[in-house]
């Protein structure tokens, strides 16, 4: 932001030869402001006795003499506001003073001479010719010209201007948006890209000015005319715009009508610029007051149009044009009093920047779509905008579970996808809702029930317990009908299952398997690289975010050298400060730090796949070679049971209920080592004496055992003289538990006799 007052300048007009010249001096010390001095001679026809100021003295910026020419005007007014406006700052340039005092030769130029050009198109010139040398940006240039006329406003670039009248042209209206921001509605924006076109639209609009001869000017402009420049610059690839508008404004002549003696269309004309020119004054008067809360710049258009010039973001420049011929020195006093008034007024001048949205949202939606990229890269999965019917049943399940689980400490995971977490909200709503509904409909269910309900006759109940016996009737029926199944009918589903011996079997054989050491350190190191795949996604976010910090700071610099280069008229320095080239530096760093970490992480993703993989396939060989070994070992105890030879003339065992007697006895008897069960390999398994050899004997026969197998002992006689069958485990856990120890002692034994034999 820049504050400051309005800058005043003074030029004064060379005076023309039939008219006598007034008395005058300037004062240009360098020390001191520069300062004009107006003389007034006393005038002997108003007596001795005279009291009336002789001398009148005010201070300008810069005072220009008669001599100075449209180059030195230029280069003292004009160009700092056209640099500012580069800059992206608003600015004014207006003329004010009586009527033939050279306003519109100070603004416009003359026509004459090519040396003559004024303000307009010496500022167009220089403002293209920066544009060419600064390639860094891009430009847009766009014209507007207004004309106000007896308070109506017209544009002067208008194609209708020279075929229609002025009544019949649209006017230009005001409107003001909640913002106090000022939009001119039928004023057209004509854009420029050379410097030429820019000329041709000035010399067009200058074309359709109302001009008209009076005694003070034969070319008298009898409008307020305003010439705008729209200026709007953008580094390439950035959201940011800078808008940025230049008001060259040539103001009509205030004039004397009792002097000039106009009258009819002139007169009208006279009193419209007169009444303008006072409502502009007013403004002037309100501002430069400090406690003064209404400023009234709604009682004239010129005023409305230029309130941001008038107090408010812009830098305004006022030129003073003098007339200071012995006639005009009244006229030329209060325009000096104006000018120093207007020099009260302070404006704020700030940098207007945008972002321009549809940018925004390019450069957004670009970085979302990187940011899914690196997170699929990360998680290994590529998300979409909706998630997928199993994950929405999943978490539907994960919802049930959460809601029948009667712990108070137990939590709804569902992971750091906020999909996910609102799909739970909306679910426990809709759930919530649904359970609302039905309690409202089971309340009034019940109370039309209570209210309808008639007490049941004694042959209704009657019935019930009738139908409830011949219930009872068919369920001992079909229990009778199960009792006489054959228990192999049973088994067909049983085996489909792996038993409990079978689970245990297989825990053991992954144990002593070779490749369980393999899967246990191929489980730590994919640990560990998840971790450090975690450390690392970590430390890329931290990286960014100080990249984009940096980049900020940066920016703000550059933005602090502009403002502080404006304010001080100092040129920008083209070479980035020792700060500038520290800040570059670490952002450097950061980012090779950052592209360092990141294909650390990609690395870790196809190590982290590669090692699932080893696993994946480690997993279903240990199952399938488990598989052919719990085969191979089921067909071993097979063929080694003597039960299998004699299958041809056994009876099914536990058919009857001796039989179940009997297997009840040789269980209870399974602790004093009189009975052990051989597991037959689908996991039926089989029930012998350990004392009667010659019905189970050893794997590994040896003549110790034949000479027993002739014996018989006491127990044998009490057994019936036949094999046991196979049968199936009995379903309760501590008995099967029992009987798998039973097998592993056997095989023991088995192992160390045939030890002994060899």
């Amino acid at each position: 932001m820049v504050k400051q007052t309005i800058q005043i300048f003074a030029r004064v007009k060379p005076p023309v030869r039939k008219h006598q010249q007034g008395i005058y001096s300037i004062d240009e010390d360098e020390k001191l402001i520069p300062s004009l001095e107006i003389i007034l001679p006393r005038d002997l026809a108003d007596g001795f006795v005279n009291n009336k100021r002789e001398s009148y003295k005010f201070k300008f910026q810069r005072i220009f003499d008669q001599d100075a020419n449209q180059e030195t005007v230029f280069e003292n007014i004009a160009k700092p506001v056209a640099g500012s406006v580069l800059a992206g700052y608003n600015g004014t340039i207006f003329a004010y003073g009586q009527t033939g005092s050279g306003k519109t030769f100070t603004i416009t130029g003359g026509a004459e001479r090519y040396s003559d050009r004024g303000i307009i198109p010496r500022t167009l010139s220089y403002i293209f010719e920066q544009l060419q040398k600064d390639s860094s940006k891009i430009y847009t240039t766009h014209i507007s010209y207004l004309e106000i006329y007896n308070e109506c406003g017209y544009d002067l670039l208008d194609p209708r201007h020279e075929a229609s009248s002025l009544e019949d042209l649209p006017k230009v209206t005001i409107l003001e948006d909640p913002d106090q921001n000022i939009h001119l509605k039928n004023l057209t924006l004509h854009q420029a890209t050379t410097e030429e076109e820019a000329l041709n639209l000035l010399f067009l609009g200058d074309t359709n000015r109302m001009i008209a001869e009076t005694p003070m000017n034969q070319a008298s402009t009898r409008s307020h005319c305003i010439f705008t420049i729209h200026l709007s610059s953008k580094e390439p690839g950035s959201a940011t715009v800078r808008h940025a508008k230049l008001h060259l404004v040539d103001l009509a002549g205030s004039e004397r009508v009792a002097k000039t003696g106009v009258g009819g269309h002139l007169l009208t004309e006279a009193k419209y610029i007169n009444l303008s020119l006072h409502y502009l004054e007013q403004v002037i008067i309100a501002l430069s007051e400090k406690h003064r809360s209404h400023i009234p710049y709604r009682n004239s258009m010129m005023t409305s149009v230029l309130r941001d010039s008038l107090g408010g973001n812009c830098m305004t420049t006022m030129i003073a044009t003098l007339s200071l011929e012995k006639r005009n020195l009244d006229e030329s006093i209060s325009t000096c009093r104006f000018a120093q008034r207007v020099a009260l007024i302070k404006n704020e001048a700030v940098l207007n920047e945008e972002i321009n949205p549809r940018l925004v949202i390019k450069r957004l939606q670009k970085e979302i779509q990187e940011l899914k990229d690196e997170l699929a890269m990360v998680t290994g999965e590529q998300r979409t905008e909706a998630l997928t019917e199993a994950e929405l049943l999943q978490l539907e399940k994960l919802i049930t579970s959460f809601l029948e689980d009667q712990d108070s400490d137990s939590r709804l995971e569902v992971g750091a996808d906020m999909r996910k977490v609102h799909h739970c909200f909306h679910h426990l709503k809709k759930l919530l809702n649904d359970k609302k509904i039905l309690e409202n409909n089971t309340v009034s269910s019940e109370s039309k029930d209570q209210d309808c309900q008639e007490p049941l006759k004694e042959e209704e109940y009657r019935k019930l317990r009738d139908i409830l016996k011949q219930r009872d009737n068919e369920i001992s029926i079909l229990s009778e009908v199960m009792k006489k199944l054959p228990l192999s009918w049973f088994e067909r589903g049983m085996r489909e299952e792996m038993s409990l011996g079978c689970q245990e079997a297989f825990e053991i054989f992954k144990r002593d398997h070779a490749d369980s050491v393999t899967i246990d350190d191929n489980k730590q190191i994919l640990k560990q690289r998840f971790s450090e795949a975690k450390a690392l996604g970590e430390s890329i976010n931290e990286a960014r975010s100080k990249i984009g910090h940096l980049k900020e700071e940066i920016t703000q610099r550059h933005i602090q050298q502009v403002a502080l280069g404006i304010s001080e008229n100092m040129a920008v320095p083209l070479m980035p400060d020792q700060q500038e080239e520290k800040l570059r530096s670490q952002l450097e760093e950061e980012k090779r730090r950052y592209k360092t970490m990141f294909t650390r992480l990609k690395a870790l993703k196809v190590e982290i796949e590669h090692l699932q993989l080893l696993m994946d396939k480690a997993k279903v060989k240990l199952q399938k070679e488990f598989e052919v070994w719990w085969a191979e070992e089921a067909t071993n105890l097979q063929v080694n049971s003597p039960a299998v030879n004699s299958l041809d003339h056994t009876k099914p065992f536990l058919q009857t209920s001796d039989s179940q007697h009997e297997w009840s006895q040789l269980l209870s008897n399974k602790s004093s080592g009189g009975w052990e069960v051989q597991d037959q390999g689908t996991g039926r398994f089989d029930v012998c004496d350990v004392n009667a050899r010659k019905i189970l004997p050893s794997p590994c026969p040896s003549p110790h055992s034949q000479k027993q197998s002739s014996t018989s002992t006491p127990l044998e006689d009490s057994i019936p003289k036949r094999p046991v069958s196979s049968i199936p485990l009995t379903g309760d856990s501590q008995t099967d538990s029992d009987i798998i120890a039973f097998i592993k002692a056997r095989q023991s034994i088995l192992q160390k006799q045939c030890l002994g034999s060899n």
